[in-house]
């Protein structure tokens, strides 16, 4: 007997209950099946033969890059293989994970890497194409925050979950293509936060629970403190791309971003873009070319005072208030 779950818009079937996510009784049929280690074996033939395509370019304790990614000989299977011992296998089609981990570490670990950089590759290998960015909404439509690795799009995520609104999706924005305007799907009942980002929402770090044990990485959980989760899909109304925080800054600012840099910086901010094959690149290009063609580009510019995150919440949903208003208007 499996366990049905729903992430960015893809049925689950797995052994057991995957931490993070919410088990459901009315699923149908399966788009993905996890196979965790307890119910089935990682595919011998990337053990046995493999050629690897991917070596990340940050090292970990032993030295050893953080993620390797591999292709088993007949390219059937890529294999992620992280430098603490987790590992997945993942059908070339996106249909079936396989999920290992060594003795010392737990599902919870293995977990972190599936809802991220695994399901972002499951998604791409299935056509979605997904922003690294966080997600919230804001009326009947979705805003999506997208920017370097720390710039804070999870930190103003759970602001606005924290004022109020439903968030959709933390860290992988997946985004399909309904033709005439791109929903984005929601992801699940968390965000995720680095231990400065909570001390700057709550004051002291240790007011979250961590992922895992083994990291200080901690949880917001939506459905709990008066969070919510939007479990439907939403249309994309903003796209908001964040950049330094400056401490000069008097108070934060949104400005356009058109044309060509509109373009440069979406393509930046695709989520496992070193992993795309021609194929999926040029797939990629076509989608955010007519994302630009309805959907406004702008930068945000924060300032360092956390007392600000309350004004900038209520900004960034008046403006976005205005986008969605235009593209209703435009949809018609």
């Amino acid at each position: 007997m499996s366990v049905s779950h729903v992430a960015y818009g893809l049925r689950l079937a797995v052994d057991i209950a995957v931490p993070g996510l919410t088990p459901l009784s009315d699923v149908e049929a399966a788009d993905v099946r996890i196979w965790l280690k307890e119910s089935s074996t990682f595919p011998a033939t990337l053990l046995r033969s493999r050629e690897y395509c991917f070596p990340s370019p940050d090292f970990g304790d032993l030295d050893q890059p953080v993620l390797r990614v591999a292709v088993d000989a007949e390219r059937k299977l890529f294999g992620f293989f992280y430098g603490d011992g987790v590992r997945f296998a993942v059908e070339r089609n996106g249909r079936e994970v396989w999920v290992d981990w060594p003795e010392d570490l737990t599902l919870e670990d293995a977990s972190t890497y599936l809802l991220g950089p695994v399901m972002g590759f499951v998604l791409r290998l299935r056509g979605i194409t997904c922003l690294h960015a966080s997600a919230v909404a804001v009326g009947d439509s979705a805003v999506a925050f997208l920017g370097f690795p720390g710039a804070g799009k999870s930190t103003l995520a759970a602001a606005f979950g924290r004022a109020g609104f439903a968030v959709l999706s933390d860290d992988v924005v997946a985004l399909v293509d309904e033709g005439g305007r791109f929903l984005v799907q929601p992801g699940y009942p968390r965000v995720n936060l680095w231990p400065d980002s909570v001390c700057w929402l709550f004051g002291f770090e240790s007011a979250l629970p961590t992922i895992t044990p083994t990291w200080d990485k901690r949880f917001l959980a939506l459905d709990q403190n008066g969070c919510r989760f939007a479990t439907e899909p939403l249309p994309l109304a903003a796209i908001y791309v964040l950049g330094e925080r400056e401490g000069l800054l008097g108070a934060s600012v949104i400005e356009e971003v058109r044309g060509n840099d509109a373009f440069v910086t979406l393509v930046a901010n695709t989520y496992v873009n070193y992993l795309l094959d021609r194929v999926m690149r040029s797939r990629e290009f076509d989608t955010l070319s007519r994302v630009l063609d309805s959907i406004p580009v702008r930068r945000l510019r924060l300032t360092t005072n956390p007392l600000a995150l309350e004004a900038i919440c209520k900004m960034v949903a008046a403006d976005a208030a205005l986008s969605n208003s235009d593209l209703i208007s435009h949809s018609h």
